[in-house]
C-alpha cells in the first residue's frame, strides 16, 4: 500500500469510530451486512471509472448505462423467457460494444472524453425510458428463476456483490500495477504525444480502458437490478457517475491523468459509503447527499491539485540543485 493508501485507510477508521460513537447501530450486523453489499456494488464500476481516468478520460454515462441496461436485464428474463446466463451475457456484450462506441468515437474521431460520454448519459437513459414507455421494469409476481439468487446472496454472511468486488480488484491491481498493459496506460495518462512516440499504440490502450470500463459498468447494471428487483429508467443510478469519480478521486486518481491505485479506489468507494452511512444513521436529510458527494469531488480535487503543484515545485528545486551542484 502506497502512503495515500495508508492515509485513506486511517481517514476511513476514523470516521467509522466517528459514526460508531454517535450511533452504536453502525457495527450492528444487519447495518454491516447492507454496507457492505453497497461497497461491492459501487467498488465495481468505480474500479471501471478508473480505468478511464487513469488516462486522463472520464466517464459520465455509468449511470445511465447501468439504467439501461439493467431494463434490459429485467425484461429478458422476466418478460421474454430468456434464461439469465444468457441475459447476462447479452447484457455484457452490449455492455463491451457501448465500450467500443466511446472508443471509437474517442480515438478515431478524436471527439472529448467528456462530449462524447455526456451524450451517452442522454441517450442511454433517454432510450432506457423509451423502451419502457417510462413505466418500471419488473420481474412478474411471484416468479421464480433458479440460481438467479446468486446476484444477492450471501457467502457465509458475505455479500456475493463483495466477493466480486474482491476478486475483480485483485485482477485489476495485477492488470493496472503488474503488467505491461497497466503501464502503458499510466504512461498515456502522464503523457500521450510521448507515449506514442515511445511506440505505445495510445488509440488502442485507450480504447482499451474504455471497453474495461463499460463491460465492469454493464456487470454492475445487472446486480443493481438484482438489487432493487426493479428498475426506473428515470431514476435508477441517477448520478452513480459521481460516486465512481468521487471514489477514485479519493483513491489517489488524478483527474489529469497518470496517477492512481486500485487499492485506493475501495478504499474511496468504502469511505464514501461509511459517509453515505453517516447520513442515513445521523438523520440527515437524503436529499443532501448529492451536496456530500460533490463537497468530497471538491475537495478531492483542491487536494490532488495542490499536490500537483508541491510535487512540480519539488521537481524544480531538485533541478536546480543538480545544476547548481554541476
Amino acid at each position: 500500500m502506497s502512503k495515500k493508501d495508508i492515509g485513506l485507510l486511517v481517514l476511513i477508521l476514523v470516521v467509522a469510530a466517528g459514526v460508531y460513537l454517535r450511533n452504536p447501530l453502525f457495527l450492528s450486523p444487519n447495518n454491516i451486512s447492507n454496507t457492505a453489499n453497497l461497497i461491492g456494488l459501487f467498488g465495481l464500476f468505480s474500479i471501471a471509472q478508473g480505468f478511464v481516468i487513469i488516462t486522463g478520460g472520464i466517464d459520465l454515462s455509468s449511470g445511465s448505462m447501468i439504467a439501461l441496461l439493467g431494463v434490459l436485464f429485467v425484461d429478458l428474463v422476466g418478460n421474454k423467457g430468456v434464461p439469465w446466463p444468457i441475459a447476462l451475457l447479452i447484457v455484457l456484450i452490449l455492455g463491451i460494444l457501448l465500450g467500443l462506441a466511446h472508443a471509437l468515437l474517442i480515438t478515431r474521431l478524436k471527439m472529448p472524453p467528456f462530449v462524447v460520454t455526456l451524450c451517452g448519459l442522454l441517450i442511454y437513459r433517454g432510450v432506457a425510458r423509451g423502451y419502457t414507455g417510462d413505466a418500471t421494469a419488473g420481474f412478474p409476481f411471484g416468479s421464480t428463476y433458479p440460481g438467479l439468487d446468486f446476484f444477492t446472496a450471501r457467502v457465509y454472511g458475505i455479500p456475493t456483490s463483495l466477493l466480486l468486488l474482491v476478486v475483480v480488484g485483485i485482477i485489476a491491481w495485477i492488470v493496472l500495477h503488474r503488467s505491461v498493459f497497466g503501464r502503458y496506460l499510466f504512461a498515456v495518462g502522464k503523457n500521450e504525444e510521448a507515449a506514442r512516440f515511445s511506440g505505445i499504440r495510445t488509440n488502442l490502450v485507450i480504447g482499451a480502458a474504455y471497453v474495461i470500463c463499460a463491460a465492469l459498468t454493464a456487470l454492475s447494471a445487472v446486480f443493481f437490478a438484482m438489487y432493487t428487483r426493479s428498475v426506473s429508467p428515470s431514476s435508477q443510478a441517477n448520478f452513480y457517475e459521481l460516486y465512481a469519480i468521487a471514489a477514485a478521486v479519493l483513491g489517489g486518481f488524478s483527474l489529469r491523468g497518470g496517477e492512481g491505485s486500485i487499492i485506493g479506489v475501495i478504499l474511496g468507494a468504502i469511505l464514501l459509503q461509511i459517509l453515505q452511512n453517516l447520513v442515513n444513521l445521523l438523520g440527515i436529510p437524503s436529499s443532501l447527499n448529492f451536496a456530500v458527494m460533490g463537497t468530497v469531488i471538491l475537495i478531492g480535487v483542491l487536494v490532488d491539485q495542490q499536490l500537483g503543484v508541491y510535487r512540480a515545485h519539488r521537481r524544480l528545486v531538485e533541478a536546480a540543485r543538480e545544476t547548481a551542484a554541476e
